[in-house]
């Protein structure tokens, strides 16, 4: 069953003044399974989401590449006072996924972070619809667009 519907978008200040583009769309767990699920979609934007983070083009994520893109690509909000949240988050997160402990994250552990954080987000959704406000670049996005048949 096809949920997700893009309603319109909006654009939110933040406090310095920049501007975010947002979507409003509808969203439950079968929007982000469905994505994760189809292997070819989801690994394209695995892929470029990587290469996106991946400033210096050494083929691995350092500690700071994640957390300059990864509150965009997971709609986290950048406010100071969620910052010590968000450390905390990052340093959870690192931890976990970079398995061989070389102070990186390579594609193949990428691939995997991805993967868990969509499937707990997808769960946290559960199967009722939500209404959420998301990045135009976020994954939870291209999971609705990927819905839609745009991706």
């Amino acid at each position: 069953m096809q949920i997700a519907y893009k309603y319109r978008s909006i654009n939110s200040s933040e406090r310095k003044h920049k501007i975010k583009k947002m979507s409003l769309a509808v969203v439950n767990e079968t929007t982000v399974t469905t994505f994760v699920e189809d292997m070819k979609a989801f690994e394209n934007c695995v892929k470029e989401c990587f290469e996106m983070l991946d400033v210096d083009g050494d083929g691995v994520l350092s500690r700071s590449e994640l957390r300059e893109g990864f509150c965009k690509l997971m709609s986290l909000g950048h406010e100071s006072s969620k910052k010590e949240k968000i450390d905390h988050l990052f340093d959870t997160i690192f931890d976990r996924f970079d398995e061989d402990q070389n102070g990186s994250i390579d594609p193949r552990e990428f691939k995997g972070l991805i993967r868990e954080l969509m499937a707990a987000m997808g769960r946290g959704l559960g199967n009722s619809p939500v209404l959420v406000a998301l990045e135009i670049d976020s994954l939870l996005m291209k999971a609705v667009e990927h819905e839609f048949g745009q991706i």
